[in-house]
C-alpha cells in the first residue's frame, strides 16, 4: 500500500520524530506454538525454542533496518506466543516453569526485550493445565528476565470467574515476594485481564490468540508528545475543535505505523496483523498522557473533569486511527500507567490522583489500573477485590480492562519503587483498608450481564 506524503507533511513528521517523542513503541511478532506439543515438557520446550528462534531470527535486524532507512525509531522488538496453558495443557507446575525457561532462552537468542504468552484464559473455568500454569507464574517471573504473563479472568459473554480472581490475589503476592529484592518487579510483568484481545502488541499482556494465523506482525505506535503539542497550540479553542485536531493528528500517526508494519510484514514474509494506536507514555519529559489532560485545562490530572477529558482524548484517537487504517486492533486508545508517566507520578505525589479516581478513568480509556504500586502489606483479598472491580468495568462496558498491581515488598504509602527503563518508577499509593475477604472468598462466577445476549 503506497502512502504519499506532501512536503509539508514530511516536515511535520520530522518535527514529530525529532522534537515530540513520536516513535513506534513496538513491533511484535505473533507466533503460533500449537504444533509444538510433545510427550515431555523438555521436548515441548525444545520445539518451542526451535520454532521461535527460526521464525523470529530476522525480527530484530528487520526492525533496525527499517529504523535506519525511514528514520523512524522502533523502541522495542517483541514476540507473543500462543497461551502456554493451551500448548502445555496437562503438564505440572514444575513442567510449566521449565517451559517458561525455554521461552526466556528463545527471547534472549533472537534479541527481543520481552516475550508474552505465559498465559491462561480462564474466564469461565480452569483446566488442570490452566491451574498448573497459574501456580508456576511467580517462580517463572522471578527466575526469567524476558517472560511476561497474563491471565484473562472475565469476558462480557462469560462473566467473571471469581475462583480465578481469588487465586490471582495470592499469585500476585507471591510474585512480589519472590522478587522483593527488585521492588517486586515480577508483578510488572503480570497482567490480569477482562476481555483480553488476541492481537495486543503491548506487554505485559500480549499473547498470540487462537484465532490468529501461524505468524503475524502487529505494530504498537505511540505519540503522547505529539498530541500534547497539538493541544498546547489550541489555547482558547472549544472542546469540539480540540477533539477534531486530536483526531487529525491520530490519523497521521496511524498512517506512519501502518507503513512500518506493512514494510516489516513484506520483508519478513509474515502476514500484517494490526496497528494498535494506543497513546503509551514513557518516563521521558513531555511524553505523558496526564500532561495532555492538564493542557486541556485541568490544574492537575485527577481534578474534577479528568474522566471527561480522558474520554474526549480516547475517542478522538480511535476515530483518527479508524480513518487511517482498516487494520486497527489491539487495545487502541490511551494508557494511564502510573510508573511510566511523569505527569501521573506528579499527580499522585500531590494527592490529586488516587486509586479510586484511576478506576473511574479506566471506564473510558484503554486497559485499567496499570503499573500501580501499592503497600506491600496489602492483603491478597484486597488485591483480588481491586481486580474484580476492574473486571466488572470491562465486563459491563464491553471493553478491555486489566490490573497490573505491584504490592511493593516492605514499602508503605509514599515510598518509591524503582524499575528503570520503560517501566519507570512510582510512588506507593494508598489502598482502601476496608476488608473484602468474605466477598472474594465466596468465589463462584459473577454471571454475564444482559449485554452478553446481543446476537
Amino acid at each position: 500500500m503506497a502512502v504519499i506524503l506532501t512536503p509539508s507533511e514530511i516536515v511535520e513528521t520530522v518535527q514529530m520524530l525529532q522534537l515530540q517523542n513520536l516513535d513506534i513503541r513496538t513491533i511484535t511478532m505473533g507466533i503460533s506454538l500449537r504444533s509444538c506439543r510433545s510427550d515431555t515438557s523438555a521436548r515441548t520446550g525444545q520445539r518451542i525454542y526451535d520454532t521461535i528462534t527460526s521464525r523470529a531470527s530476522q525480527l530484530v535486524k528487520t526492525g533496525e533496518d527499517i529504523e535506519k532507512e525511514y528514520g523512524i525509531p522502533i523502541i522495542n522488538k517483541r514476540i507473543s506466543v500462543t497461551p502456554i496453558a493451551i500448548v502445555a495443557d496437562g503438564f505440572s507446575q514444575d513442567e510449566m516453569f521449565e517451559i517458561g525457561r525455554y521461552l526466556d532462552d528463545a527471547a534472549r537468542e533472537v534479541g527481543v526485550n520481552f516475550i508474552g504468552g505465559f498465559s491462561a484464559l480462564v474466564h469461565k473455568g480452569m483446566t488442570d493445565g490452566d491451574l498448573s500454569l497459574i501456580k508456576a507464574i511467580p517462580q517463572t517471573l522471578a527466575q526469567t528476565e524476558r517472560v511476561c504473563s497474563s491471565v484473562n479472568v472475565g469476558t462480557t459473554k462469560a462473566g467473571i470467574n471469581m475462583d480465578a480472581v481469588c487465586l490471582m490475589g495470592h499469585i500476585i503476592k507471591e510474585t512480589a515476594h519472590l522478587t522483593a529484592d527488585r521492588d517486586g518487579i515480577g508483578c510488572a510483568k503480570l497482567v490480569v485481564f477482562c476481555n483480553a484481545p488476541e492481537d495486543n502488541p503491548f506487554m505485559a499482556g500480549s499473547f498470540h490468540g487462537i484465532g490468529e494465523p501461524e505468524t503475524t506482525i502487529n505494530i504498537g505506535i505511540s505519540g503522547p508528545g505529539v498530541i500534547l503539542e497539538v493541544v498546547k497550540q489550541l489555547d482558547g479553542a472549544d472542546l469540539g475543535i480540540m477533539a477534531n485536531k486530536i483526531k487529525n493528528t491520530a490519523f497521521k500517526i496511524t498512517r506512519m505505523g501502518e507503513l512500518v508494519g506493512r514494510v516489516a510484514s513484506n520483508r519478513l514474509g509474515v502476514p500484517f496483523g494490526i496497528v494498535d494506536l494506543s497513546l503509551a507514555p514513557t518516563p521521558t519529559i513531555g511524553d505523558s498522557v496526564a500532561e495532555i489532560l492538564e493542557a486541556m485545562g485541568l490544574e492537575r490530572c485527577g481534578a474534577p473533569g479528568t474522566t471527561a477529558a480522558l474520554a474526549l482524548l480516547n475517542d478522538a484517537v480511535k476515530k483518527g486511527g479508524a480513518m487511517a487504517s482498516s487494520a486497527v486492533g489491539g487495545l487502541s486508545g490511551a494508557f494511564i500507567p502510573v510508573s511510566e508517566d511523569l505527569g501521573m507520578i506528579r499527580a499522585v505525589q500531590e494527592k490529586s490522583l488516587t486509586i479510586e479516581k484511576l478506576e473511574a478513568m479506566t471506564c473510558v480509556c484503554s486497559v485499567g489500573l496499570d503499573m500501580v504500586a501499592i503497600p506491600g502489606d496489602t492483603s491478597a483479598a484486597t488485591i483480588s477485590g481491586i481486580i474484580a472491580d476492574e473486571a466488572a468495568i470491562g465486563m459491563i462496558n464491553r471493553k478491555t480492562t486489566a490490573a497490573r498491581l505491584i504490592p511493593a515488598p516492605n514499602k508503605s504509602e509514599g515510598d518509591w519503587v524503582e524499575f528503570g527503563g520503560l517501566l519507570g518508577r512510582a510512588p506507593v499509593m494508598a489502598v482502601n483498608q476496608r476488608d473484602s475477604q468474605q466477598f472474594v472468598n465466596r468465589k463462584g462466577r459473577i454471571p454475564a450481564p444482559l449485554q452478553a445476549l446481543n446476537n
